[in-house]
């Protein structure tokens, strides 16, 4: 059984403001680091104990190079460094029995601790009119290739979400987003307890089902401003909808997954 992990750090319990996950935060961040590579520790164990033969995991959070590879768990590959081509689901492929998403925050617009969606710069972001976040489209994508999402980790908005997306998934909220900058969180050795205990049960029911991925796809996002969308809208195929709207249709949702990322990728550039 194998087992591929994406990890963020803006979901890791303890985690309330941005100069914890920014490398300018100096010793902030560096403590954060230990934070979310002891909580991908926890869901490596949790893994194991259920049998897994195989797990995999991605750096998913900013410049995807904060795990800390000497504290790591020796049970499990990591991959880190960007740009990579499928960026918070670089690994994900046909063969993995599960997926699982440690540290993710809510997506943008919502109440949760450092809400966003992939960046700042978007307001919004919908997939064949359905409102999205990084859970969301990385759920996609692991559909996309047959994989079922099965634990993801966060603060109560981020567990609405997945309520709300997959059916079943096991659920671990580490946090309660008190504001955009503020929570009540677990302490973060029983945060990690919860995570492994969570995985071994997510693993251990083997009855999920991977999230339908719609094709074709059609990406609408909204950005915070008209300079970012005209940006965005040099990528061919893409249609401006508006000052702010910027619209792709793909023919799978594996164009249109990396066709949001170029789209973002434009539009911060700007």
């Amino acid at each position: 059984m194998r087992v591929y992990i994406s990890a963020d750090m803006e979901g890791v319990a303890g985690i309330t403001i941005w100069e914890q996950v920014e490398a300018m935060g100096g010793e902030e961040y560096h403590r954060s680091r230990k934070l979310m590579t002891a909580e991908i520790n926890a869901a490596i164990r949790g893994a194991l104990e259920a049998g897994a033969t195989g797990i995999t995991v991605n750096d998913a959070h900013g410049r995807m190079h904060n795990i800390l590879p000497e504290d790591l768990h020796p049970g499990a590959q990591f991959i880190s460094g960007a740009p990579k081509k499928l960026g918070m689901m670089e690994g994900i492929e046909k063969g993995f029995a599960a997926a699982c998403f440690i540290g993710y925050h809510a997506r943008s617009g919502s109440g949760g601790v450092l809400a966003h969606t992939i960046s700042d710069i978007v307001h919004s972001l919908e997939v064949n009119g359905r409102e999205m976040g990084e859970l969301g489209l990385n759920a996609l994508l692991a559909g996309y290739f047959g994989v079922p999402v099965v634990l993801v980790s966060g603060d109560q908005f981020l567990a609405d979400e997945a309520k709300n997306l997959l059916a079943g998934v096991e659920i671990i909220i580490v946090k309660e987003a008190l504001n955009y900058h503020a929570a009540r969180s677990l302490p973060p050795r029983l945060a990690r307890e919860k995570i492994r205990q969570g995985l071994i049960k997510a693993l251990n029911k083997r009855s999920f089902h991977p999230l339908a991925a719609p094709a074709p796809a059609t990406v609408t996002i909204k950005f915070n401003d008209p300079a970012r969308a005209a940006a965005a809208a040099i990528l061919p195929r893409s249609q401006r909808r508006d000052a702010v709207t910027v619209t792709y249709t793909g023919a799978d949702f594996l164009e249109a997954y990396q066709a949001i990322r170029c789209l973002v990728a434009l539009a911060k550039n700007s």
